[in-house]
């Protein structure tokens, strides 16, 4: 029987055991304990001690000193993580972003100078005991996200909390109280001063695929006054960027979705926005970590490009795919993306109108399609896009039964020759060997040419006889 590695549960028990042991007082804190007590598996532990960092660095063989000056150390166990912080009070905070300087506390200040109060309870593992200083296990059973203290406070010393109230209301189903809701409200424009790399952080947590569904939704209205139910988290998330005025401030492009309205014969939904939301509704729990950014970008532009047609009333939005290739690689880079998740999301932004010509495609042209190294994220998209819509997936199953048929002929993958056969048949260096090589593949793609000896044949019937 093989060797059982312990879970980070397990793991986290015995740093909170050797703590104590050494005479310290030590805790699980923060989001661990909230999701514990909602009966879901941590993802991360944190833990909470009055052992200083060159106490806890001591302690522990493999320490990373990551927040050292703030009080917090990293352990490294059995190759996981696990950020030990030292028990803070309150601190001052000059820039809306990070404190001045760190006053170290004990078990009770440290939950006071916390965000919310689900998040400020402290659970020991072997006492099997909670501390609740805060009335977090109250909230927790309400369903209920509230600041601890005033929300003007606690938003004041860091504005990237209010980010994070959405995030935390839209992914464990959560109502904001209205008084945090209320501060949020007013001191959104705030969010600015934070760093883009903390706010890109915070938004793809927002809109990361959940299995986790509400168990209210929140509602949009439809054309007609019809209701639209949301339940996922991403969905609810976009929904109170809106509404808590944190949507304009980060994201400007994607606020002018919301007024921006669409012809019901293929929206019955209504806006761009609530197409969108529809959208990230549908998304599938084993989605690419691109998808949801896909989805948000990819009709970025209709605002700018809408038309109405004066005889028919229908609005129109020629283009919107190649402008909002544009525009997307803009506010990726705005908030810092990589250079290749910016490549593959413009593209699904710039090629998802092509889907709707697919069964009018030359069989080449359709290959290619199929054959683009972001066509997995450009397929979901489009199927996404048809369920956020008109519900009509039979480009999808199109697209999904040719991708399928041309896994079968491995063959076409690669090209039948390449530059160096060309020479070797006595092509010349130049503009005629790059032509040769795309008509070859043309060619090959389209099933006129299926060998090597086949292209090989074709190659020299093209330059013994040269078109006039």
């Amino acid at each position: 029987m093989g060797f059982v590695h312990p879970s980070p549960r397990e793991i986290a028990g015995e740093l909170v055991a050797r703590l104590q042991g050494a005479g310290f007082a030590a805790f699980w804190v923060g989001g661990c304990v909230r999701d514990f007590l909602l009966g879901r598996e941590p993802q991360d532990f944190d833990l909470a001690t009055d052992a200083r960092p060159a106490q806890v660095e001591k302690l522990f063989r493999r320490t990373i000193p990551v927040g050292r000056k703030f009080g917090v150390v990293i352990v490294v166990e059995q190759g996981q993580q696990f950020q030990v912080a030292t028990f803070r009070a309150e601190a001052e905070y000059q820039d809306g972003r990070r404190p001045e300087k760190v006053v170290y506390a004990n078990a009770e200040a440290d939950a006071l100078r916390r965000d919310f109060t689900v998040n400020g309870l402290f659970y020991d593992p072997l006492a099997r005991q909670i501390h609740d200083w805060v009335g977090g296990e109250k909230d927790l059973r309400a369903k209920i996200l509230r600041t601890i203290g005033a929300p003007e406070e606690r938003f004041g010393e860091d504005h990237l909390r209010m980010l994070r109230a959405v995030r935390f209301a839209a992914q464990l189903g959560f109502a904001i109280e209205p008084q945090t809701f209320a501060a949020i409200r007013s001191l959104a424009p705030k969010i600015q001063r934070i760093s883009a790399e903390r706010v890109r952080d915070e938004l793809v947590k927002l809109f990361a695929v959940s299995r986790q569904r509400a168990d209210q939704p929140v509602c949009l209205t439809g054309p007609s006054g019809a209701v639209i139910r949301l339940f996922s988290p991403a969905a609810r998330g976009l929904v109170l960027l809106r509404d808590s005025g944190l949507l304009e401030p980060i994201l400007p492009e994607l606020a002018a979705t919301i007024s921006c309205e669409q012809s019901p014969d293929f929206h019955p939904e209504g806006s761009v926005f609530n197409h969108l939301c529809l959208m990230l509704e549908h998304m599938p729990a084993a989605a690419p970590e691109l998808l949801p950014w896909a989805v948000l970008l990819h009709d970025i532009a209709k605002p700018v490009t809408a038309v109405r047609n004066p005889e028919t009333g229908k609005v129109h939005f020629y283009g919107h795919e190649k402008v909002g290739a544009d525009l997307a690689e803009t506010i990726l880079r705005r908030l810092k993306f990589s250079n290749r998740q910016i490549e593959e999301i413009v593209a699904a932004v710039r090629h998802h109108m092509q889907f709707k010509d697919v069964k009018l495609m030359r069989k080449a042209t359709l290959r290619r399609l199929l054959m683009r190294a972001t066509f997995p994220l450009e397929l979901e998209l489009h199927r996404l896009d048809s369920l956020g819509s008109h519900g009509d997936l039979a480009h999808y199953d199109f697209c999904a039964a040719a991708a399928e048929e041309l896994k079968q002929q491995p063959e076409i993958l690669p090209p039948l020759l390449t530059g160096n056969d060309l020479l070797a048949l006595g092509v010349q260096r130049g503009k005629q060997l790059g032509e040769l090589l795309r008509e070859i593949r043309e060619k090959q793609l389209a099933d006129e040419l299926k060998t090597p000896e086949a292209a090989r044949a074709w190659v020299k019937a093209a330059i013994e006889s040269p078109p006039q």
